[in-house]
């Protein structure tokens, strides 16, 4: 009773025009069927009239919707006497936001089921008990428990002996992860069967999950063009159908003709099938671990012709290795990888962890520096005990050392370049390895028909040119700055054009590319910002999974429409001959909508997933590809 009083209340529309026919099949049934013709002929007009003001309101805009179409139909079926016929185009117009509401709401699951797990409260240690707080006012340092069966409120470092987590939330990989003392839980992570403690790294605002709860409030905001097309679709399908009725009556002599083909020009196919689709399509990005922000985005996904690809953390792990130290006489390399990991503490670039790290396991004490700045994609400069050191990119290191020259790199290698008081002191090389999933990604962005590929990095030309050969990519600027990187994307003629970037510095490429896609496990705030569409898991095949997403939902979206316009024409061609009558012809129209509904819910595409992951674990397919 309960469930049947929501959806009075949620569709009160469809729930009043039920319980009109209903009272009109008790007033038949008592003899009283003149009555009925005048309450389904009132009621139908009303709701004509309702839709009517909206309709002139929208022409006076400069609109013209499919809804002119409808309202026709309900006065033409009045008119001609046709009033059962009236109050099932009734049912079927307010019935379709309904089935509108329905579908949107069920290809939406997983985005919804993101929002509705979002941690609200945290049970934090105060003195020898726990405290129960909104999470909002957890602050790093804080020292959490989180019982078992429980949602991770915030990013933290585990302080327990051991846990088991469920991450399938953030990362769609459903086997548990185990994690040990100090290692890092991402929040909405789902904890195992014992309680743990925890120290908050982040607030609320700042941890993984609620910054994806964010992307996913705003994902559906915006109006694909596609849906717009099945709005262009309204003037030549309007026309087509009232011309089609108005010579169906002309040739018959029959103003019933007229109305028997408008019952089945109601164009709620063209209404739904765009919207459910998109809606469906996003939902699949997000069971994927990819939020799409908007149907735009899908639609230039599944035309884009060029992909641009940063390197360092995109199509290489991100975590480069020390390999060498090459100090100048005068300097010990212990010396100089000591002072080059002190100026690292105050750089946000991925070379500064492993700097640090490397420093850290030859047992090097770290100073403080009295000064320090970041250049963004240059370098860092650090007053260290009295010296100045400039740490970073070699033509960033020249400018502070006039003698600064090149060191040689090997395959794969990158270096960074340090000065001392204004003399060059020597360089450090790493080795930065490729993803693995890396050539499987550009093969099948290459066969869904992204057939340029470029890498924009700020690394030496020699480091870009080794990553580009060994994964085939056509095009490379290296050495760039923020500025050149729009400037090169802005440059492409082979439009639309995806650029895939991970650091805060890949920001304004991003927002200036057709779409962007942050690699956003990491945390890159920026990034995620300015970008279309944001990866949740540090694996960037999914780029080729949410072009593939993209595609397969602006072709059911499309099949979608026509489908519902095929069968409706079809329909109508045949009632113009008078084989259909207008009661009839309603109802078909009604199945026409639910074909054309189930056709768009195919977008979300559970069942073609779980076919390829089935067939990549029997080694048939690359996964999530």
């Amino acid at each position: 009773m309960g469930g049947m009083l929501r959806l009075v209340r949620r569709y009160p529309a469809v729930a009043l025009t039920l319980a009109v026919g209903l009272l009109g099949i008790v007033l038949a049934l008592a003899g009283a069927g003149w009555l009925v013709a005048w309450i389904f002929s009132g009621y139908a007009l009303a709701v004509a009239a309702w839709q009517g003001v909206g309709m002139i309101r929208d022409l006076l805009r400069g609109h013209w919707g499919l809804d002119v179409l409808a309202v026709t139909a309900i006065i033409a079926t009045v008119l001609v006497g046709e009033y059962v016929a009236a109050l099932i185009v009734v049912l079927m117009l307010t019935g379709g936001e309904a089935l509108e509401d329905y579908a949107g709401r069920r290809a939406k699951r997983e985005l919804d089921a993101l929002l509705e797990r979002a941690p609200q409260h945290a049970h934090r240690v105060d003195g020898a008990g726990f405290v129960d707080v909104p999470v909002d006012e957890v602050r790093p340092g804080d020292v959490l428990l989180v019982r078992p069966s429980e949602i991770v409120p915030v990013d933290g470092r585990l302080r327990s002996a051991e846990a088991s987590v469920d991450e399938s939330s953030i990362t769609g990989e459903s086997v548990p992860v185990d994690k040990h003392p100090g290692d890092d839980l991402l929040s909405g992570s789902v904890n195992g069967s014992a309680a743990i403690e925890i120290t908050a790294t982040a607030r609320a605002a700042d941890s993984q999950y609620q910054q994806i709860v964010a992307l996913v409030a705003g994902a559906a905001e915006s109006r694909a063009p596609v849906v717009r097309l099945a709005d262009r679709y309204a003037v030549p399908f309007t026309v087509f159908s009232l011309l089609l009725a108005g010579a169906a009556w002309w040739s018959s002599g029959d103003p019933v003709r007229f109305a028997e083909v408008l019952v089945l020009a109601t164009p709620c196919p063209l209404l739904i099938a765009a919207p459910v689709a998109f809606i469906g399509g996003m939902s699949r990005s997000a069971r994927n671990g990819v939020i799409v922000k908007g149907g735009g985005v899908l639609e230039q996904l599944a035309r884009a012709r060029t992909a641009v690809f940063d390197k360092t953390g995109t199509l290489t792990r991100g975590t480069p290795e020390l390999v060498a130290v090459r100090a100048e006489p005068g300097f010990g390399e212990d010396e100089l990888l000591g002072l080059v990991a002190s100026a690292e503490q105050y750089s946000s670039h991925v070379l500064a962890a492993s700097v640090i790290d490397a420093a850290a396991r030859r047992g090097i004490r770290l100073e403080e520096a009295a000064e320090a700045r970041e250049v963004a994609t240059n370098g860092v400069v650090a007053e260290l005990a009295g010296r100045s050191v400039v740490v970073g990119k070699f033509a960033y290191v020249a400018e502070h050392a006039p003698d600064a020259r090149r060191t040689a790199i090997g395959a794969g290698e990158l270096a960074i370049y340090v000065a001392v008081d204004g003399a060059f002191a020597g360089a450090l090389l790493a080795r930065d390895g490729l993803r693995p999933e890396a050539a499987g990604t550009l093969e099948r962005l290459h066969s869904l028909g992204v057939r340029h590929t470029m890498i924009l990095t700020g690394d030496a030309q020699e480091t870009a040119d080794h990553v580009a050969a060994e994964l085939g990519v056509e095009r490379v600027r290296a050495e760039c700055l923020p500025a050149d990187k729009v400037r090169e994307v802005r440059a492409i003629t082979e439009r639309p054009v995806i650029m895939v970037g991970d650091g805060v510095n890949d920001a304004p490429v991003l927002a200036a590319a057709d779409v962007g896609i942050a690699m956003g496990a990491r945390g890159a705030t920026a990034a995620s910002e300015s970008a279309g569409a944001v990866i949740l898991v540090d694996d960037v095949s999914r780029t080729a999974k949410v072009v593939e997403i993209g595609r397969d939902t602006v072709r059911i979206a499309l099949q979608s429409i026509w489908l519902g316009i095929a069968v409706s024409v079809g329909l109508m061609v045949v009632a113009a001959f008078g084989h259909i009558p207008a009661t009839v012809g309603a109802l078909l129209q009604e199945v026409v909508d639910l074909l054309a509904i189930l056709a768009a819910l195919r977008a979300i595409g559970g069942r073609r997933d779980s076919r390829a992951d089935a067939a990549a674990i029997r080694g048939r397919a690359p996964a999530r590809v």
